[in-house]
């Protein structure tokens, strides 16, 4: 799935991990050293890209084995609390390392929305990263009961119809609080008219692990 802007590879074979190494499940939280790891790789990529204009090559035999995981992740970019890039995967494609650090690099230089990033904006930028559980497909017989599963600053959605698709991340709960406009503001964002309901539509339910720095 190509990268995909928010509102919001395999992986090299192992003997296993040690008995005290974290687990490797999909959606196994990730411990605060894994966390900071992360955040390295996101920044690293970004200064990769303005000192070479390309992406990084990371060596993801150096990683820990938590981080070759496969995992869909999104990596936001901020300035004074502003906006300044967010680019990501919905579905798990390649080692979770891979991903954020492809999709720094795509926040920093190929968010459609934004010029791509300075030499000058790097040092106060604050870098967050979601990584995604799968989605999971809800299902319903009309709005009312869509609305009656959603759980507010929690939930992350993915609405498809007619050809359209748009995704909120929990985080956009901060901004639309309620389940009603969170979905409204979701069917504009996938291209749809805000009060669009028909027997096609699909919705899909994904959490996130989100940190920063």
């Amino acid at each position: 799935m190509a990268p995909m802007p928010s509102a919001d590879a395999a992986s090299r074979p192992d003997a296993g991990p040690p008995d005290d190494a974290p687990s490797a499940e999909p959606g196994a939280a990730l411990d605060s050293v894994h966390r900071r790891r992360l955040l390295t790789i996101a920044r690293d990529a970004i200064r990769h890209g303005l000192d070479t204009g390309r992406p990084p090559r990371l060596d993801l035999a150096a990683e820990a084995p938590a981080l070759h995981v496969s995992r869909a992740a999104f990596v936001t970019l901020e300035l004074a609390q502003r906006l300044r890039g967010c680019i990501g995967h919905l579905e798990a494609a390649q080692p979770l390392a891979l991903d954020v650090a492809d999709n720094a690099f795509a926040a920093a230089f190929r968010d459609p929305r934004f010029p791509p990033l300075e030499a000058a904006e790097l040092a106060p930028l604050c870098i967050k990263i979601s990584v995604l559980t799968p989605a999971a497909e809800l299902h319903f017989a009309d709005e009312r009961a869509l609305l009656a599963q959603l759980v507010p600053g929690v939930d992350g959605l993915i609405l498809a119809d007619a050809g359209r698709r748009g995704t909120f991340l929990p985080s956009v709960w901060e901004q639309l609080p309620t389940r009603e406009d969170f979905l409204r503001r979701l069917k504009e964002k996938a291209g749809l008219p805000s009060d669009h309901w028909s027997d096609t539509l699909r919705v899909w339910r994904y959490r996130t692990e989100s940190f920063g720095e």
